[in-house]
């Protein structure tokens, strides 16, 4: 296929994302197959660095971290795969920890699980009387200081105390 051109491509999914493809492309003044590109693009700029066989290791973490719990549910990424995916073909300095990548994984699956094992690793911050969402937005938070301070060198919260892990 020359590189300038587009491909048709058959898709499957279910009635309910494509009714609100529809109104999405309604409400955009655009076509579906628009609302269908663009969703495309954007998750493949998200996950880009997985599409590079060369990327192993700590410098997957931002990847996985940002796109969270939505990549890990989406495709069903348990430890052993997640494991597989960042580590395999990885210099043994630049491999993520397993129990980082339980913790991950765990995130993805179990957020009660992973609220409690990262209260583990980090020191407590307040929280009594929280809200699930909020709960669970400062357990991402943390989550994403956490492995940023640690795998990136940055703290991309600002708090200096995670920072000093």
């Amino acid at each position: 296929m020359p590189s300038g051109r587009k491909q048709a491509i058959s898709l499957r999914i279910s009635a309910a994302d494509l009714r609100k493809v529809k109104k999405l492309a309604e409400r955009l003044g655009a076509r579906d197959s628009d609302v269908v590109r663009f969703a495309l693009k954007i998750m493949l700029e998200r996950l880009g660095p997985l599409c590079d066989q060369e990327v192993r290791g700590r410098a997957l973490v931002p990847v996985i971290v940002e796109a969270g719990r939505d990549i890990l549910q989406h495709f069903d990424l348990d430890f052993t795969r997640l494991e597989e995916i960042v580590n395999s073909g990885a210099d043994k300095h630049e491999e993520v920890e397993p129990e980082d990548l339980q913790l991950l994984a765990a995130a993805g699956i179990q957020q009660t699980y992973a609220r409690l094992k990262l209260t583990r690793i980090l020191p407590r911050t307040g929280g009594a009387g929280r809200r699930a969402p909020e709960m669970e937005e400062q357990l991402n938070d943390r989550l994403r200081s956490y492995f940023y301070a640690k795998y990136a060198g940055t703290d991309c919260s600002g708090d200096a105390a995670v920072a000093a892990e």
